[in-house]
């Protein structure tokens, strides 16, 4: 039986440190990001106002990562001849 709030399978996103309650997927980094921590279930999370990364579980409900291409001010272009 469901109770009237819901199936809940996570608490909230929350940040540690400053309290702020979005957060976003985080690249993972490391070969350990990468295939230790879906092991345990956990992937890298910043927080969308303190930019503090941690890891949560893949449940808690987050934003996915914004794809916006930011522009090459102070780095070198990778692609040039």
């Amino acid at each position: 039986m469901i109770d009237s709030q819901g199936f809940r399978p996570a608490k909230p996103y929350r940040c540690s440190v400053c309290g702020g309650q979005e957060g976003f997927r985080s690249r993972p980094r490391t070969v350990t990001e990468r295939c230790i921590l879906p092991l345990f279930l956990l992937r890298p999370v910043r927080c969308a106002d303190c930019f503090h990364r941690d890891y949560r579980l893949i449940f808690t409900p987050v934003r996915e990562r914004s794809h916006r291409h930011h522009s090459n001010v102070g780095h070198s272009n990778r692609n040039a001849a």
